[in-house]
Protein backbone atom coordinates (compact mmCIF):
# COMPACT_ATOMS: atom_id res chain seq x y z
CA UNK A 1 0.00 0.00 0.00
CA UNK A 2 1.37 3.42 -1.00
CA UNK A 3 1.86 6.12 1.60
CA UNK A 4 -1.15 8.43 1.66
CA UNK A 5 -0.34 12.14 1.39
CA UNK A 6 -2.59 15.03 2.36
CA UNK A 7 -0.29 17.92 1.37
CA UNK A 8 0.44 18.49 -2.36
CA UNK A 9 3.90 19.99 -1.79
CA UNK A 10 4.90 16.94 0.27
CA UNK A 11 3.62 14.58 -2.40
CA UNK A 12 5.43 16.48 -5.16
CA UNK A 13 8.63 16.37 -3.09
CA UNK A 14 8.26 12.61 -2.65
CA UNK A 15 7.73 12.21 -6.40
CA UNK A 16 10.78 14.40 -7.15
CA UNK A 17 13.10 12.29 -5.02
CA UNK A 18 11.73 9.01 -6.42
CA UNK A 19 9.90 8.07 -3.24
CA UNK A 20 6.47 7.92 -4.91
CA UNK A 21 5.99 6.47 -8.40
CA UNK A 22 2.43 5.11 -8.26
CA UNK A 23 -1.02 6.26 -9.30
CA UNK A 24 -2.39 9.25 -7.44
CA UNK A 25 -6.11 8.49 -7.08
CA UNK A 26 -7.07 9.12 -3.45
CA UNK A 27 -3.94 11.18 -2.72
CA UNK A 28 -4.20 14.75 -1.38
CA UNK A 29 -7.97 14.65 -1.01
CA UNK A 30 -9.53 18.03 -1.72
CA UNK A 31 -6.74 19.22 -4.04
CA UNK A 32 -6.97 19.39 -7.81
CA UNK A 33 -4.97 16.85 -9.80
CA UNK A 34 -4.11 17.53 -13.42
CA UNK A 35 -3.50 15.66 -16.64
CA UNK A 36 -0.25 16.70 -18.32
CA UNK A 37 0.61 17.19 -22.00
CA UNK A 38 4.00 18.57 -23.07
CA UNK A 39 4.61 19.40 -26.74
CA UNK A 40 7.04 21.32 -28.94
CA UNK A 41 5.90 24.94 -29.31
CA UNK A 42 5.00 24.53 -32.99
CA UNK A 43 2.15 22.21 -31.95
CA UNK A 44 0.92 24.26 -28.99
CA UNK A 45 -1.70 26.44 -30.71
CA UNK A 46 -3.30 23.47 -32.47
CA UNK A 47 -3.42 21.57 -29.19
CA UNK A 48 -4.97 24.53 -27.37
CA UNK A 49 -7.68 24.63 -30.04
CA UNK A 50 -8.22 20.87 -29.67
CA UNK A 51 -8.77 21.41 -25.94
CA UNK A 52 -11.21 24.25 -26.61
CA UNK A 53 -13.23 22.14 -29.06
CA UNK A 54 -13.26 19.08 -26.80
CA UNK A 55 -13.47 20.80 -23.45
CA UNK A 56 -15.29 18.06 -21.56
CA UNK A 57 -12.43 15.64 -22.19
CA UNK A 58 -9.69 18.30 -22.19
CA UNK A 59 -10.63 21.09 -19.72
CA UNK A 60 -7.66 23.44 -19.82
CA UNK A 61 -6.38 24.66 -16.43
CA UNK A 62 -3.04 26.16 -17.45
CA UNK A 63 -0.82 26.63 -20.50
CA UNK A 64 2.81 27.36 -19.68
CA UNK A 65 5.06 29.45 -21.95
CA UNK A 66 7.71 27.60 -23.96
CA UNK A 67 10.53 26.33 -21.77
CA UNK A 68 8.76 27.11 -18.47
CA UNK A 69 8.81 24.24 -15.96
CA UNK A 70 7.11 25.72 -12.88
CA UNK A 71 3.32 25.70 -12.76
CA UNK A 72 1.65 28.82 -11.39
CA UNK A 73 -0.91 26.60 -9.63
CA UNK A 74 1.69 24.55 -7.72
CA UNK A 75 4.25 26.56 -5.75
CA UNK A 76 7.85 25.46 -6.22
CA UNK A 77 6.86 22.75 -8.67
CA UNK A 78 8.88 21.34 -11.56
CA UNK A 79 6.99 19.65 -14.37
CA UNK A 80 10.14 17.78 -15.34
CA UNK A 81 10.17 15.82 -12.07
CA UNK A 82 6.85 16.13 -10.23
CA UNK A 83 4.73 13.57 -12.11
CA UNK A 84 5.12 10.01 -10.77
CA UNK A 85 5.47 8.46 -14.23
CA UNK A 86 5.72 10.02 -17.68
CA UNK A 87 4.94 8.57 -21.12
CA UNK A 88 7.20 9.74 -23.94
CA UNK A 89 5.92 9.67 -27.53
CA UNK A 90 7.97 9.73 -30.70
CA UNK A 91 6.04 10.31 -33.91
CA UNK A 92 2.81 9.79 -31.97
CA UNK A 93 3.83 6.35 -30.66
CA UNK A 94 4.43 5.84 -26.95
CA UNK A 95 7.81 4.43 -25.91
CA UNK A 96 7.65 1.11 -24.09
CA UNK A 97 9.61 2.51 -21.15
CA UNK A 98 8.07 5.14 -18.90
CA UNK A 99 10.20 7.77 -17.17
CA UNK A 100 10.23 9.25 -13.67
CA UNK A 101 12.22 12.36 -14.66
CA UNK A 102 12.36 14.48 -17.83
CA UNK A 103 15.47 16.55 -17.10
CA UNK A 104 17.65 14.73 -19.61
CA UNK A 105 15.14 15.13 -22.47
CA UNK A 106 13.72 18.58 -21.64
CA UNK A 107 13.89 21.15 -24.46
CA UNK A 108 13.60 24.90 -24.46
CA UNK A 109 10.70 24.79 -26.94
CA UNK A 110 8.53 22.49 -24.80
CA UNK A 111 5.10 23.89 -23.88
CA UNK A 112 3.26 22.23 -21.00
CA UNK A 113 -0.51 22.03 -20.63
CA UNK A 114 -2.40 21.07 -17.47
CA UNK A 115 -5.93 19.71 -17.85
CA UNK A 116 -8.66 19.05 -15.29
CA UNK A 117 -9.03 15.54 -13.88
CA UNK A 118 -11.96 13.44 -12.66
CA UNK A 119 -10.12 12.69 -9.41
CA UNK A 120 -11.60 16.02 -8.20
CA UNK A 121 -15.19 14.86 -8.46
CA UNK A 122 -14.25 11.56 -6.82
CA UNK A 123 -13.66 13.51 -3.61
CA UNK A 124 -17.14 14.97 -3.99
CA UNK A 125 -18.64 11.53 -4.58
CA UNK A 126 -17.01 10.08 -1.48
CA UNK A 127 -18.12 13.07 0.61
CA UNK A 128 -21.69 12.42 -0.58
CA UNK A 129 -21.51 8.79 0.54
CA UNK A 130 -21.11 7.45 -3.00
CA UNK A 131 -18.17 5.00 -2.94
CA UNK A 132 -15.61 4.97 -5.73
CA UNK A 133 -14.86 1.34 -6.50
CA UNK A 134 -11.30 1.57 -7.82
CA UNK A 135 -10.25 3.61 -4.78
CA UNK A 136 -11.86 1.08 -2.46
CA UNK A 137 -9.98 -1.67 -4.29
CA UNK A 138 -6.65 0.20 -4.34
CA UNK A 139 -6.56 0.24 -8.14
CA UNK A 140 -6.11 2.73 -10.93
CA UNK A 141 -9.34 3.93 -12.55
CA UNK A 142 -10.39 1.88 -15.62
CA UNK A 143 -10.23 3.87 -18.88
CA UNK A 144 -11.48 2.89 -22.32
CA UNK A 145 -11.02 3.99 -25.92
CA UNK A 146 -14.44 4.65 -27.47
CA UNK A 147 -15.85 4.80 -30.99
CA UNK A 148 -16.83 8.47 -30.53
CA UNK A 149 -14.57 10.86 -32.47
CA UNK A 150 -13.31 14.09 -31.01
CA UNK A 151 -13.65 17.30 -32.99
CA UNK A 152 -10.33 17.74 -34.83
CA UNK A 153 -8.11 20.80 -34.56
CA UNK A 154 -5.23 21.24 -36.96
CA UNK A 155 -3.09 18.12 -36.67
CA UNK A 156 -4.93 16.75 -33.62
CA UNK A 157 -7.76 14.22 -33.93
CA UNK A 158 -8.78 10.89 -32.46
CA UNK A 159 -11.34 9.00 -30.38
CA UNK A 160 -12.75 10.02 -27.02
CA UNK A 161 -11.38 8.14 -24.00
CA UNK A 162 -13.70 7.57 -21.02
CA UNK A 163 -13.26 6.53 -17.41
CA UNK A 164 -15.78 4.18 -15.76
CA UNK A 165 -17.20 3.81 -12.25
CA UNK A 166 -20.04 1.40 -11.40
CA UNK A 167 -23.08 2.37 -9.33
CA UNK A 168 -26.43 0.93 -8.31
CA UNK A 169 -29.38 2.35 -10.31
CA UNK A 170 -30.77 4.18 -7.28
CA UNK A 171 -27.41 5.97 -6.80
CA UNK A 172 -27.08 7.33 -10.32
CA UNK A 173 -29.21 10.47 -9.92
CA UNK A 174 -26.99 11.55 -7.01
CA UNK A 175 -23.83 10.62 -8.93
CA UNK A 176 -24.90 12.83 -11.84
CA UNK A 177 -25.77 15.69 -9.48
CA UNK A 178 -22.39 15.59 -7.72
CA UNK A 179 -20.21 15.31 -10.81
CA UNK A 180 -22.20 17.98 -12.69
CA UNK A 181 -20.92 20.49 -10.13
CA UNK A 182 -17.39 20.14 -11.56
CA UNK A 183 -17.59 21.06 -15.28
CA UNK A 184 -13.83 21.89 -15.41
CA UNK A 185 -13.10 18.39 -14.09
CA UNK A 186 -15.01 16.50 -16.82
CA UNK A 187 -18.41 17.22 -15.28
CA UNK A 188 -21.45 14.99 -15.72
CA UNK A 189 -21.28 11.50 -17.22
CA UNK A 190 -21.35 11.29 -21.02
CA UNK A 191 -23.02 7.86 -20.98
CA UNK A 192 -24.76 5.55 -18.53
CA UNK A 193 -25.31 1.87 -19.17
CA UNK A 194 -24.54 -0.25 -22.24
CA UNK A 195 -20.79 -0.02 -22.97
CA UNK A 196 -21.37 -1.27 -26.53
CA UNK A 197 -23.00 2.09 -27.32
CA UNK A 198 -19.50 3.58 -26.89
CA UNK A 199 -17.82 0.80 -28.83
CA UNK A 200 -16.45 -0.82 -25.65
CA UNK A 201 -16.39 -4.60 -25.97
CA UNK A 202 -15.29 -5.78 -22.52
CA UNK A 203 -15.30 -3.82 -19.26
CA UNK A 204 -12.92 -6.38 -17.79
CA UNK A 205 -10.20 -5.27 -20.22
CA UNK A 206 -9.64 -1.50 -19.98
CA UNK A 207 -7.27 0.15 -22.46
CA UNK A 208 -5.67 2.09 -19.60
CA UNK A 209 -5.70 1.68 -15.83
CA UNK A 210 -7.05 -1.43 -14.14
CA UNK A 211 -10.37 -3.26 -14.20
CA UNK A 212 -12.76 -2.48 -11.34
CA UNK A 213 -15.25 -4.98 -9.94
CA UNK A 214 -18.81 -4.54 -11.20
CA UNK A 215 -21.23 -6.24 -8.85
CA UNK A 216 -24.55 -7.82 -9.88
CA UNK A 217 -27.18 -5.16 -10.49
CA UNK A 218 -24.67 -2.32 -10.86
CA UNK A 219 -24.58 -0.05 -13.91
CA UNK A 220 -21.39 1.26 -15.55
CA UNK A 221 -21.19 5.06 -15.65
CA UNK A 222 -18.78 6.75 -18.06
CA UNK A 223 -17.08 10.16 -18.00
CA UNK A 224 -14.92 11.95 -20.57
CA UNK A 225 -11.27 11.34 -19.67
CA UNK A 226 -8.08 13.37 -19.86
CA UNK A 227 -6.21 10.49 -21.50
CA UNK A 228 -8.01 11.52 -24.71
CA UNK A 229 -5.10 13.75 -25.88
CA UNK A 230 -2.72 10.80 -25.72
CA UNK A 231 -4.61 9.20 -28.61
CA UNK A 232 -4.74 12.50 -30.48
CA UNK A 233 -0.93 12.48 -30.47
CA UNK A 234 -1.08 9.52 -32.85
CA UNK A 235 -2.70 11.79 -35.44
CA UNK A 236 -0.50 14.84 -34.84
CA UNK A 237 2.72 12.76 -34.79
CA UNK A 238 5.03 15.32 -33.19
CA UNK A 239 8.66 14.26 -33.22
CA UNK A 240 8.47 14.12 -29.42
CA UNK A 241 5.76 14.70 -26.82
CA UNK A 242 5.28 13.79 -23.17
CA UNK A 243 2.21 13.04 -21.05
CA UNK A 244 1.54 11.67 -17.59
CA UNK A 245 1.14 7.91 -17.37
CA UNK A 246 -2.63 7.28 -17.03
CA UNK A 247 -3.64 7.66 -13.38
CA UNK A 248 -0.30 9.21 -12.37
CA UNK A 249 -1.24 12.84 -12.14
CA UNK A 250 0.37 16.19 -11.34
CA UNK A 251 -1.04 17.36 -7.99
CA UNK A 252 -1.64 21.13 -7.75
CA UNK A 253 -2.20 23.51 -4.84
CA UNK A 254 -5.70 24.39 -6.07
CA UNK A 255 -8.67 23.30 -3.98
CA UNK A 256 -11.44 21.20 -5.51
CA UNK A 257 -14.01 23.62 -4.09
CA UNK A 258 -12.62 26.40 -6.29
CA UNK A 259 -14.09 24.53 -9.27
CA UNK A 260 -17.41 23.57 -7.73
CA UNK A 261 -20.46 25.35 -9.12
CA UNK A 262 -23.82 25.61 -7.39
CA UNK A 263 -26.46 23.07 -8.47
CA UNK A 264 -29.00 24.39 -10.94
CA UNK A 265 -32.15 25.62 -9.30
Amino acid sequence: MSTMYSNPAELRAAVRRGGFTGQTSGQCAGFVQANVVILPEEYADDFATFCERNSQACPLLERLPAGETQSRIAAGSDLRTDVPRYRVFHGGVADAKELNDLKHIWRGDFCAFLLGCSFTFETGLIAAGLPVRHIDEGRNVPMFRTSRPCEPAGRFAGPLVVSMRPYRPEQIEAVVAVTSRYPKMHGAPIHIGDPAALGIADLRRPDFGEAATIRPGEVPVFWACGVTPQLALAAAQPEIAVTHSPGCMFVTDLRDQEFEISPAT
